[in-house]
């Protein structure tokens, strides 16, 4: 039987939250937008609820969330949305790293076409880009900065309590990029001094299709986003469309769950990890990243003189990973994220990323080890 490692793609669905969804598809299907019965009512009651339950993650306010089809779309939002507002005054300079999703990186693409400036940040070595080189690439003009929370590839987490701090005296606002870690490194994500969060419901045991983003008032003032799309007025007039009930629903429980059960969860996520240290140490892998700056639940490794491609091959059957970003396995290419890192062509070849989560299954890490020996 296969082992499932590959939850930095897409998680399993938590079976609660299955069950409500299922619920909202076929007794409670109203449309959150019918306010004349009780099914609608009830609808937008669910919805409101699940706005709660999302914010509360981040220490935010029901009216700060913003429901999206996910983390992609709520990356655009939050950039491509405030580039009206940096063309008016004139603040035009953009701050990211190399180490960005695409949902990241091709968005400020389109925004150097309009005419911003955009300076993306090195990492280290270990895979994470420091606070101190984000503070010296400001500018009085600086817009934006945008740092994901944990690297999708290598889930290092990157240092956002330190960009908020020396962000503090500046007026740039800071989005980041929290598909990996919402719900599951909390702390960082409630720090104030964060305007905009990224949010995906299929890394966070809810259904494909659902994400949010959380709008952070400073004071009284909204971030002055601009709408993408336009016809119906929903949330806030910046995202129309009917909402998608169940799976708003879907990802509102999905929240909650993250912080009821978080002990738990990690508790499961790093036994599965010291099994995973012990038993590869025997190939001795090269950790691509810091593993002591990483997310519980993520490896990357090469493992030497192996390509990627044919560890996968020997593993078909026994366990199921990915090599890098599942938005970019199509192509081919080498990971941005670890030729950012200055790793070497044979290397990043050889990348491979394990990912699982406190639902996955007894993982047999002997036959996998045996399975690479048999092509050493």
């Amino acid at each position: 039987m296969t082992t499932y490692l590959d939850c930095n793609a897409t998680t399993p669905v938590e079976p609660e939250v299955r069950d409500l969804v299922l619920r909202f598809m076929v007794e409670e299907y109203g449309n959150a937008g019918s306010r004349t019965h009780d099914f609608g009512l009830r609808a937008q009651q669910a919805v409101q609820h699940a706005r709660d339950q999302v914010a509360a993650v981040v220490d935010a306010k029901r009216d700060e969330v913003i429901f999206t089809s996910g983390a992609t779309e709520a990356n655009n939002l939050a950039l491509l949305g405030l580039a009206a507002h940096g063309e008016k005054t004139g603040r035009r300079h953009l701050i990211s790293t190399q180490i960005e999703h695409k949902a990241v990186l091709e968005p400020l693409e389109a925004l150097a076409a309009r005419g911003f400036e955009v300076t993306l940040l090195p990492p280290t070595s270990g895979g994470w880009v420091e606070a101190d080189a984000v503070a010296a690439a400001l500018r009085p003009d600086t817009l934006l900065v945008s740092v994901m929370q944990a690297n999708n590839e290598t889930g290092i987490l990157q240092p956002i309590d330190a960009i908020c701090t020396n962000l503090a005296d500046h007026p740039t606002y800071f989005h980041v990029d929290a598909a990996q870690g919402f719900g599951k490194d909390l702390g960082p994500l409630r720090n104030k001094r964060i305007d905009l969060i990224s949010v995906s419901g299929h890394k966070l045991y809810a259904p494909k299709g659902i994400g949010a983003l959380v709008t952070r008032r400073r004071g009284f003032e909204r971030v002055p986003l601009s709408a993408l799309m336009f016809g119906g007025g929903q949330e806030r007039g910046l995202r129309p469309g009917t909402i998608p009930v169940p799976l708003a629903v879907g990802l509102g429980l999905a929240a909650d769950l993250a912080q009821r059960d978080v002990v738990h969860r990690t508790a499961k996520v790093r036994a599965i990890r010291e099994s995973a240290f012990s038993a590869l140490a025997h190939l001795n892998p090269q950790w691509n990243g810091d593993p002591a700056r990483a997310l519980p639940h993520v490896l990357n490794l090469s493992l030497p003189g192996l390509d990627s491609e044919a560890v996968m091959l020997a593993w078909k059957g026994v366990a199921a990973i990915s090599n890098g970003s599942a938005c970019t396995s199509h192509s081919y290419a080498p990971s941005h994220v670890l030729l950012a890192m200055g790793l070497d062509g044979e290397r990043v070849r050889g990348a491979l990323r394990i990912s699982w989560c406190h639902l996955t299954e007894d993982v047999n890490w002997q036959e996998m080890v045996n399975a690479v020996r048999r092509l050493q």
